[in-house]
């Protein structure tokens, strides 16, 4: 065989590999997508726990509570306090 045979078969054995990866991915491209896995639960619920007894108790949860004064007659009241003592 002379040269030319040769580089004959060595294309058409090494030109198939090209071929066989574009045919896998054209198949990789056109079949089905999987179908999708369950969700998962990241986290558990936690148990309902006893009513907490820290919380602070209003005297009477009907009425509302007295306003604040403002700032500045806080600052009054506390000078006229320092001076009684």
């Amino acid at each position: 065989m002379s040269g030319e045979w040769w580089g004959f078969i060595f294309l058409m054995l090494v030109m198939k590999v090209p071929i066989a990866y574009l045919a896998g991915v054209v198949w990789y491209a056109c079949k089905p997508p999987d179908p999708p896995e369950p969700a998962r639960i990241l986290v558990d619920e936690p148990e309902p726990s006893p009513e907490c007894t820290w919380r602070l108790q209003r005297r009477h949860p009907d009425r509302p509570r007295r306003p604040r004064p403002p700032a500045h007659r806080l600052q009054q009241l506390a000078a006229h306090r320092e001076r009684v003592r």
